[in-house]
């Protein structure tokens, strides 16, 4: 499948003309001017010195945890947070972002372009190619956005277990600061798309000159996003007639008074939890003031997409059905597994590439001329379970390690058994198993020569013992007698 072209480090330039004169009016000028000031805004949220600090921050951090956390999970996340910023650096979007800022009017060529009726704007490549740029930047901090929510769910997990206290406070904190910068550089990104396109429209009538020939440019950001990343670019509703009064919000920000607090004059523990009247009123001004222009996403446009998703669902099983071949089966899994990638379903998308693999290896056997109808018969069923996973999991959809690990649990399970025991514990059974069976052999050699001398004493005595009783019984007769 081929590469979208907003996903690389280095877009090519248009090999046109950067400017172009074109009919100006009122119209052309609001559209010019919110141009100028939301990439201005964009500039501004990308040059802070608190954005520039807290990439400081996490860059001294890994180098300092670099040897001691190698396997820890929070620092595996955080390495894929500098690798996300890093590739926002690579693609040089301030210098991109520049650039338009210098082909765009100035105030006054404006106000004498309209009236003179015409002016120098954009071109529509130039224009493409910017738009390009404001795509993948728009996708990279959503990528960027993900991995410091992973990262931060990590760090609080340790902190609950009261591992490295004071290393996760500061992760945690740092974290918080990032994902409110790169979310509030999305939301610019997201305006100055849709100030983008207004004026791509009317270069495009005037001047058409198309640069992007195999890619249509999407409508807004939250169509491209997808909606798992819709919530980053919206914020409560504005207030409308339901709207408090000025004098209930005056009572609302007046201090709570305690009514016990003249006679404690105790002095209050600072380990111990306090409940207070929680009423401040927060200013967030450098980076939430660019969510004015965006609104909460409807429940009817969830349950909307929704649908949309299980209708995509019901497509694809219908089409793996109708397939009469691997080469076929093929083609739909590599339509689908993007689809699943944008939708963040990563189950679904692993499962198809699992299965996209082994149906590259028997597209091979197909085109060697075997009968696989019977095996295109089982993978139809499998991958119509991998599109909507529920239940056990077939065995064609297990690999080679789960499959032996079913047949074989007992001898898997002393594997582990003997793998797991300590080394100087096997040595000592195997010296306790020797001494026994020496003392055993032992044993049974010495009750052997035992036996064997006590009958030959036997034979030995038994014949001095009779001749010595036919001595008595002789002399008692001679004596009898008075010899």
């Amino acid at each position: 499948m081929a590469e979208e072209p907003w996903n690389r480090v280095n877009i090519p330039f248009p090999s046109a003309v950067s400017c172009v004169r074109i009919h100006f009016n009122r119209t052309t000028d609001v559209n010019v001017k919110k141009l100028v000031e939301e990439n201005e805004n964009a500039l501004k949220l990308l040059g802070n010195e608190i954005l520039q600090t807290e990439i400081r921050l996490l860059y001294e951090l890994l180098y300092v945890l670099n040897n001691s956390c190698r396997g820890n999970k929070t620092f595996r996340v955080l390495k894929q947070v500098e690798q996300c910023i890093n590739r926002v650096k690579e693609m040089k979007l301030d210098v991109a972002l520049q650039d338009l800022r210098d082909l765009c009017p100035t105030r006054i060529q404006r106000t004498r372009s309209i009236q003179s009726g015409e002016c120098d704007v954009p071109s529509q490549p130039m224009l493409e190619w910017l738009c390009l740029k404001v795509l993948g930047a728009a996708q990279l901090m959503s990528c960027t956005l993900n991995r410091c929510s992973r990262a931060f769910i990590f760090s609080k997990q340790q902190l609950k277990l009261e591992e490295f206290i004071v290393l996760n406070v500061v992760i945690t904190n740092m974290l918080s600061r990032l994902w409110v910068v790169f979310r509030g550089v999305l939301a610019s990104l997201a305006s100055l798309y849709q100030q983008l396109l207004e004026l791509l429209r009317e270069v495009a009538h005037a001047q058409p000159m198309p640069f992007l020939t195999g890619f249509s440019l999407p409508a807004d950001m939250v169509q491209f996003l997808g909606p798992s990343d819709a919530f980053l670019l919206t914020k409560p509703t504005p207030r409308g007639l339901h709207a408090k009064n000025p004098q209930q919000q005056q009572q609302k920000k007046a201090p709570v008074q305690f009514p016990n607090q003249a006679k404690r004059k105790k002095k209050e523990d600072l380990g111990v939890a306090i409940q207070r009247g929680q009423h401040f009123d927060i200013d967030m001004k450098p980076f939430l003031k660019v969510f004015r222009d965006f609104t909460e996403v409807p429940k009817d446009k969830t349950s909307l997409l929704e649908a949309r998703e299980v209708e995509k669902k019901q497509m694809f099983k219908k089409q793996l059905r109708a397939a009469t071949t691997f080469s076929d089966m093929a083609t739909h899994l590599e339509e689908m597994i993007p689809w699943c990638k944008s939708q963040s379903l990563e189950k679904e998308k692993r499962l198809l590439s699992f299965l996209y693999l082994k149906c590259q290896k028997m597209k091979c056997l197909e085109s060697a001329g075997y009968n696989v109808q019977r095996k295109l018969r089982i993978f139809k069923r499998d991958a119509c379970w991998a599109s909507s996973p529920r239940g056990s999991v077939p065995r064609t959809c297990l690999s080679v390690a789960a499959l032996w690990r079913n047949a074989h649990p007992r001898t898997h399970f002393q594997s582990l058994r003997t793998r797991f025991r300590p080394s100087t514990v096997r040595i000592c059974a195997t010296k306790k198993r020797l001494e026994r069976r020496r003392k055993r052999t032992e044993l049974s050699v010495s009750g052997l020569s035992e036996e064997s001398k006590a009958n030959r004493t036997l034979h030995e005595t038994t014949p001095q013992t009779s001749t010595c009783e036919n001595q008595d019984d002789i002399d008692d007769i001679f004596a009898s007698v008075g010899l």
